[in-house]
């Protein structure tokens, strides 16, 4: 039996499957900081350049002060970001060079750990932004492995991308990312091994979903075959869509002879905190998921399942989400069998949504799916297939999308946007409006304490406060009493 790690992710992914990224700002982050860098994770999953564009974009904060926050708090757990390629905060692919500079701004800002998922698993491309990380600053790169089920992705697909990475001195870990629940653990009884084959004394780690069901017994299965770590979050960010929770986690790998490390009372802590958190502010809270065989085909996160019914709803035809379904599958082998996680699961279910309540197949075809056949998200797994091509080559969007510039050079972009900026008010600049940056610093400074015990409380008093039909307030808890008239 062995001893196993925990990485904690309910800033970043438990925020962002259950809460949609919305749960969590700089206050209710720093409040629980201290406790977590007590508990002894081995890394806390902590941002990404989506998270910081929702800080700006929504809290009107400002991302850089709250990792530079938690950073000055959190100084033995690494703080990690997760990097999807060549892109910060915007969709559109990015330079080296201006990725580099986000990954130095971040490193000087406290970010330790760096994560890299390419949606493709295009392994040369994390090889390459591993250099540029390592260059930058990065103490630990972690190569991810995106997990999905489909005839392409098999093995020997994964063993020959944990090897190109292994070769890299540049990656210092790996994990396999399931973004959609869908590894079983018989499946991990073969996988797991031809990756450990492959990279050496390099450790790897899971990262699973809830989704399904699967990711618990997958978990304790990926321990007995030789994980260093399970990538888990914290009471009421956890289960559902999320990730497995950490208390149940412990007491599961326990029971089976397995060593954690982990200080189980600030574990603890940090589960009540979320679940808290969650009841005060009206956020939807995981729960123990039933397995649904009807999910391996489509593969969509749960939100989005939602999403599609609600659109089939308004649209009155309901009764063709089967159709839609099936038409995913299709779509998904014609376009190269694309994992189904951010960016490419809205693209497959705007596509075959359109294909079936359209015209036609194809005959309207989305910006997204036309910048993915051109390369613009990166290369696909396999060609797509050559009629469905010629339909979107042939599309007269086309042209233009391809006419679209691309980000501009750094240099370019230092002097339209501000020579004078720091790099993090430039980096900011680059890629989001410059309203919404004006917003974020006219607001000052965030709040850095948050008490969900005194919420409820302090929404009826803003409430109250709004009304102006009141003359006479009370107030009044246990032995005090508290009155207060108008005049």
């Amino acid at each position: 039996m062995a001893t196993i790690q925990i990485v904690e992710t309910s800033l970043r992914d438990g925020n962002q499957c259950l809460w949609g990224a919305l749960g969590i700002d700089t206050a209710k982050t720093l409040t629980i900081a201290p406790v977590m860098e007590r508990a002894g994770y081995r890394a806390i999953d902590f941002t990404t350049s989506t998270h910081m564009g929702v800080a700006v974009r929504y809290k009107q904060q400002d991302p850089w002060e709250r990792i530079r926050g938690m950073a000055q708090i959190c100084r033995d757990t690494p703080l990690q970001f997760l990097s999807t390629g060549f892109r910060f905060i915007a969709w559109e692919t990015a330079s080296p060079e201006f990725m580099e500079l986000a990954f130095r701004t971040l490193a000087t800002n406290g970010i330790r750990r760096f994560a890299l998922a390419d949606p493709n698993n295009d392994a040369a491309s994390n090889v390459e932004v591993a250099k540029l990380v390592k260059r930058a600053g990065g103490e630990q790169v972690i190569g991810a492995l995106v997990y999905t089920i489909s005839p392409i992705h098999d093995d020997a697909h994964y063993a020959a991308a944990a090897r190109t990475m292994a070769a890299s001195p540049d990656i210092d870990a790996f994990y396999i990312k399931d973004p959609g629940g869908l590894l079983t653990p018989k499946r991990a009884q073969t996988l797991i091994p031809a990756i450990l084959a492959e990279i050496g004394d390099k450790p790897l780690e899971l990262h699973n979903h809830c989704t399904i069901g699967l990711a618990e017994p997958a978990c304790l299965e990926a321990a007995d075959l030789g994980v260093a770590a399970v990538q888990c979050a914290s009471g009421g960010a956890a289960d559902g869509t999320s990730n497995p929770p950490i208390t149940r986690m412990i007491a599961n790998l326990k029971a089976i002879g397995h060593t954690v490390e982990i200080d189980e009372d600030a574990a603890r802590t940090v589960a009540e905190y979320f679940t808290a958190l969650a009841e005060a502010e009206g956020l939807p809270m995981g729960r123990p998921m039933h397995f649904d065989a009807a999910y391996l085909r489509h593969q969509l996160p749960g939100g989005m399942v939602g999403t599609m019914r609600r659109h089939l709803t308004d649209h009155g035809v309901p009764h063709l989400e089967g159709a839609v379904i099936e038409e995913m599958g299709r779509v998904r082998e014609e376009l190269g069998w694309p994992i189904v996680m951010t960016p490419f699961a809205q693209m497959l279910q705007t596509q075959a949504m359109l294909n079936v309540t359209g015209k036609g197949r194809y005959a309207v075809i989305p910006d997204e799916i036309i910048r993915y056949a051109i390369g613009r998200f990166g290369r696909p797994n396999v060609p797509i297939e050559g009629e469905v091509l010629d339909k979107i080559m042939a599309n007269p969007r086309t042209k233009e999308l391809q006419a679209e510039p691309g980000m501009a050079e750094l240099s370019d972009l230092r002097k339209r946007i501000g020579s004078n900026l720091s790099d993090e008010e430039f980096l900011l600049r680059a890629t989001m409006p410059a309203e919404m940056i004006d917003a974020m610093k006219a607001a000052g400074p965030a709040p850095r304490e948050y008490d969900p015990s005194t919420v409820a409380v302090m929404n009826l008093l803003r409430d109250m406060l709004k009304r102006t039909d009141l003359t006479q307030l009370s107030v009044e808890k246990e032995d005090f009493k508290l009155e207060l008239s108008a005049g």
